[in-house]
């Protein structure tokens, strides 16, 4: 199946990354929210990553011009889909509100569209259960940020079908990543992992062990980790990190309870940065 026809439905951090690399690879895109405000922040943000990425020489005069001529907004979810060969799904981590987002994707969209999620820990079967047709859903996990960021986890359910993963492949090789298949668990392999060290940092700063500044200097230069534990925890949001943990120890036990120096820090609002403060101060 040729795929010229890319929706993506949400414009936060995520969705707004992958409408961008959609763009610059060539496909038509459309990125759809419910608010014209969080639209339009999409829009400059990936218009300030494109002037950068251009000044850099990261990407090139073509990719610099498809980024902004192959991307469109809007509103209407049903209009937005109609015409998408491809539809990916980067909503806020509610299996209820995915669930609906997929629903009326499938009614709207053609026959022949494939629908993947953009999910870090949510089991794509769940996310599928208001499908007549699972088979075309497949997880797409991308990281952040997603322009620089090269990995994307093929996320498979039971359902899903050779030929949507086939696309789901195909796309992400267009947009420039490499991919690893995962079978559907709680977490698939990189938001498993991440949570672990992410909750075991957070319990070594409670328990007084050191410095979230020299547990992450340690990461850093005793692993090799580009980012230390608190750093990546701030880039995410101590919101999102929590939700995920709450969900990976409901379905794997103990080893993921949170930290309670994270549900605090949470509770307090030092969200990351997107609040101006998490961890560290910003």
């Amino acid at each position: 199946m040729e795929i010229s026809t890319i929706a993506v439905i949400g414009a936060g951090t995520m969705g707004r990354g992958i409408a961008q690399v959609s763009a610059t690879a060539g496909f038509h895109t459309r990125m759809h929210d419910v608010s014209r405000v969080a639209l339009g922040r999409a829009v400059s943000e990936i218009e300030k990553n494109l002037r950068k990425g251009k000044d850099l020489g990261k990407i090139t005069e073509e990719q610099w011009a498809a980024g902004q001529q192959m991307l469109e907004t809007g509103t209407d979810l049903e209009e937005l889909v109609s015409g998408a060969d491809f539809v990916i799904e980067a909503a806020p981590e509610d299996a209820r509100l995915k669930v609906e987002i997929f629903e009326r994707c499938e009614a709207a969209s053609p026959a022949h569209a494939v629908f993947a999620s953009n999910t870090s820990s949510l089991a794509i079967s769940e996310l599928g259960a208001g499908l007549s047709d699972p088979s075309r859903l497949i997880g797409m996990h991308f990281f952040n940020p997603v322009h620089i960021m090269r990995l994307v986890e093929i996320v498979l359910s039971p359902a899903t079908s050779p030929s949507t993963c086939a696309a789901a492949e195909a796309v992400a090789l267009r947009m420039g990543k490499e991919t690893v298949q995962v079978k559907e668990a709680p977490g698939f392999v990189t938001t498993r992992l991440n949570a672990l060290i992410g909750n075991e940092a957070f319990w070594m700063l409670y328990e007084g062990l050191a410095s979230a500044r020299d547990i992450d200097k340690a990461v850093k230069l005793g692993l090799n980790h580009p980012m230390g534990p608190f750093e990546l925890v701030d880039l995410v949001g101590l919101d999102t990190r929590l939700s995920i943990l709450r969900f990976l120890h409901e379905r794997l036990g103990e080893k993921f309870r949170p930290c309670p120096l994270l549900e605090q820090y949470v509770q307090e609002g030092r969200l990351g940065r997107k609040t101006g403060r998490g961890v560290y101060d910003y």
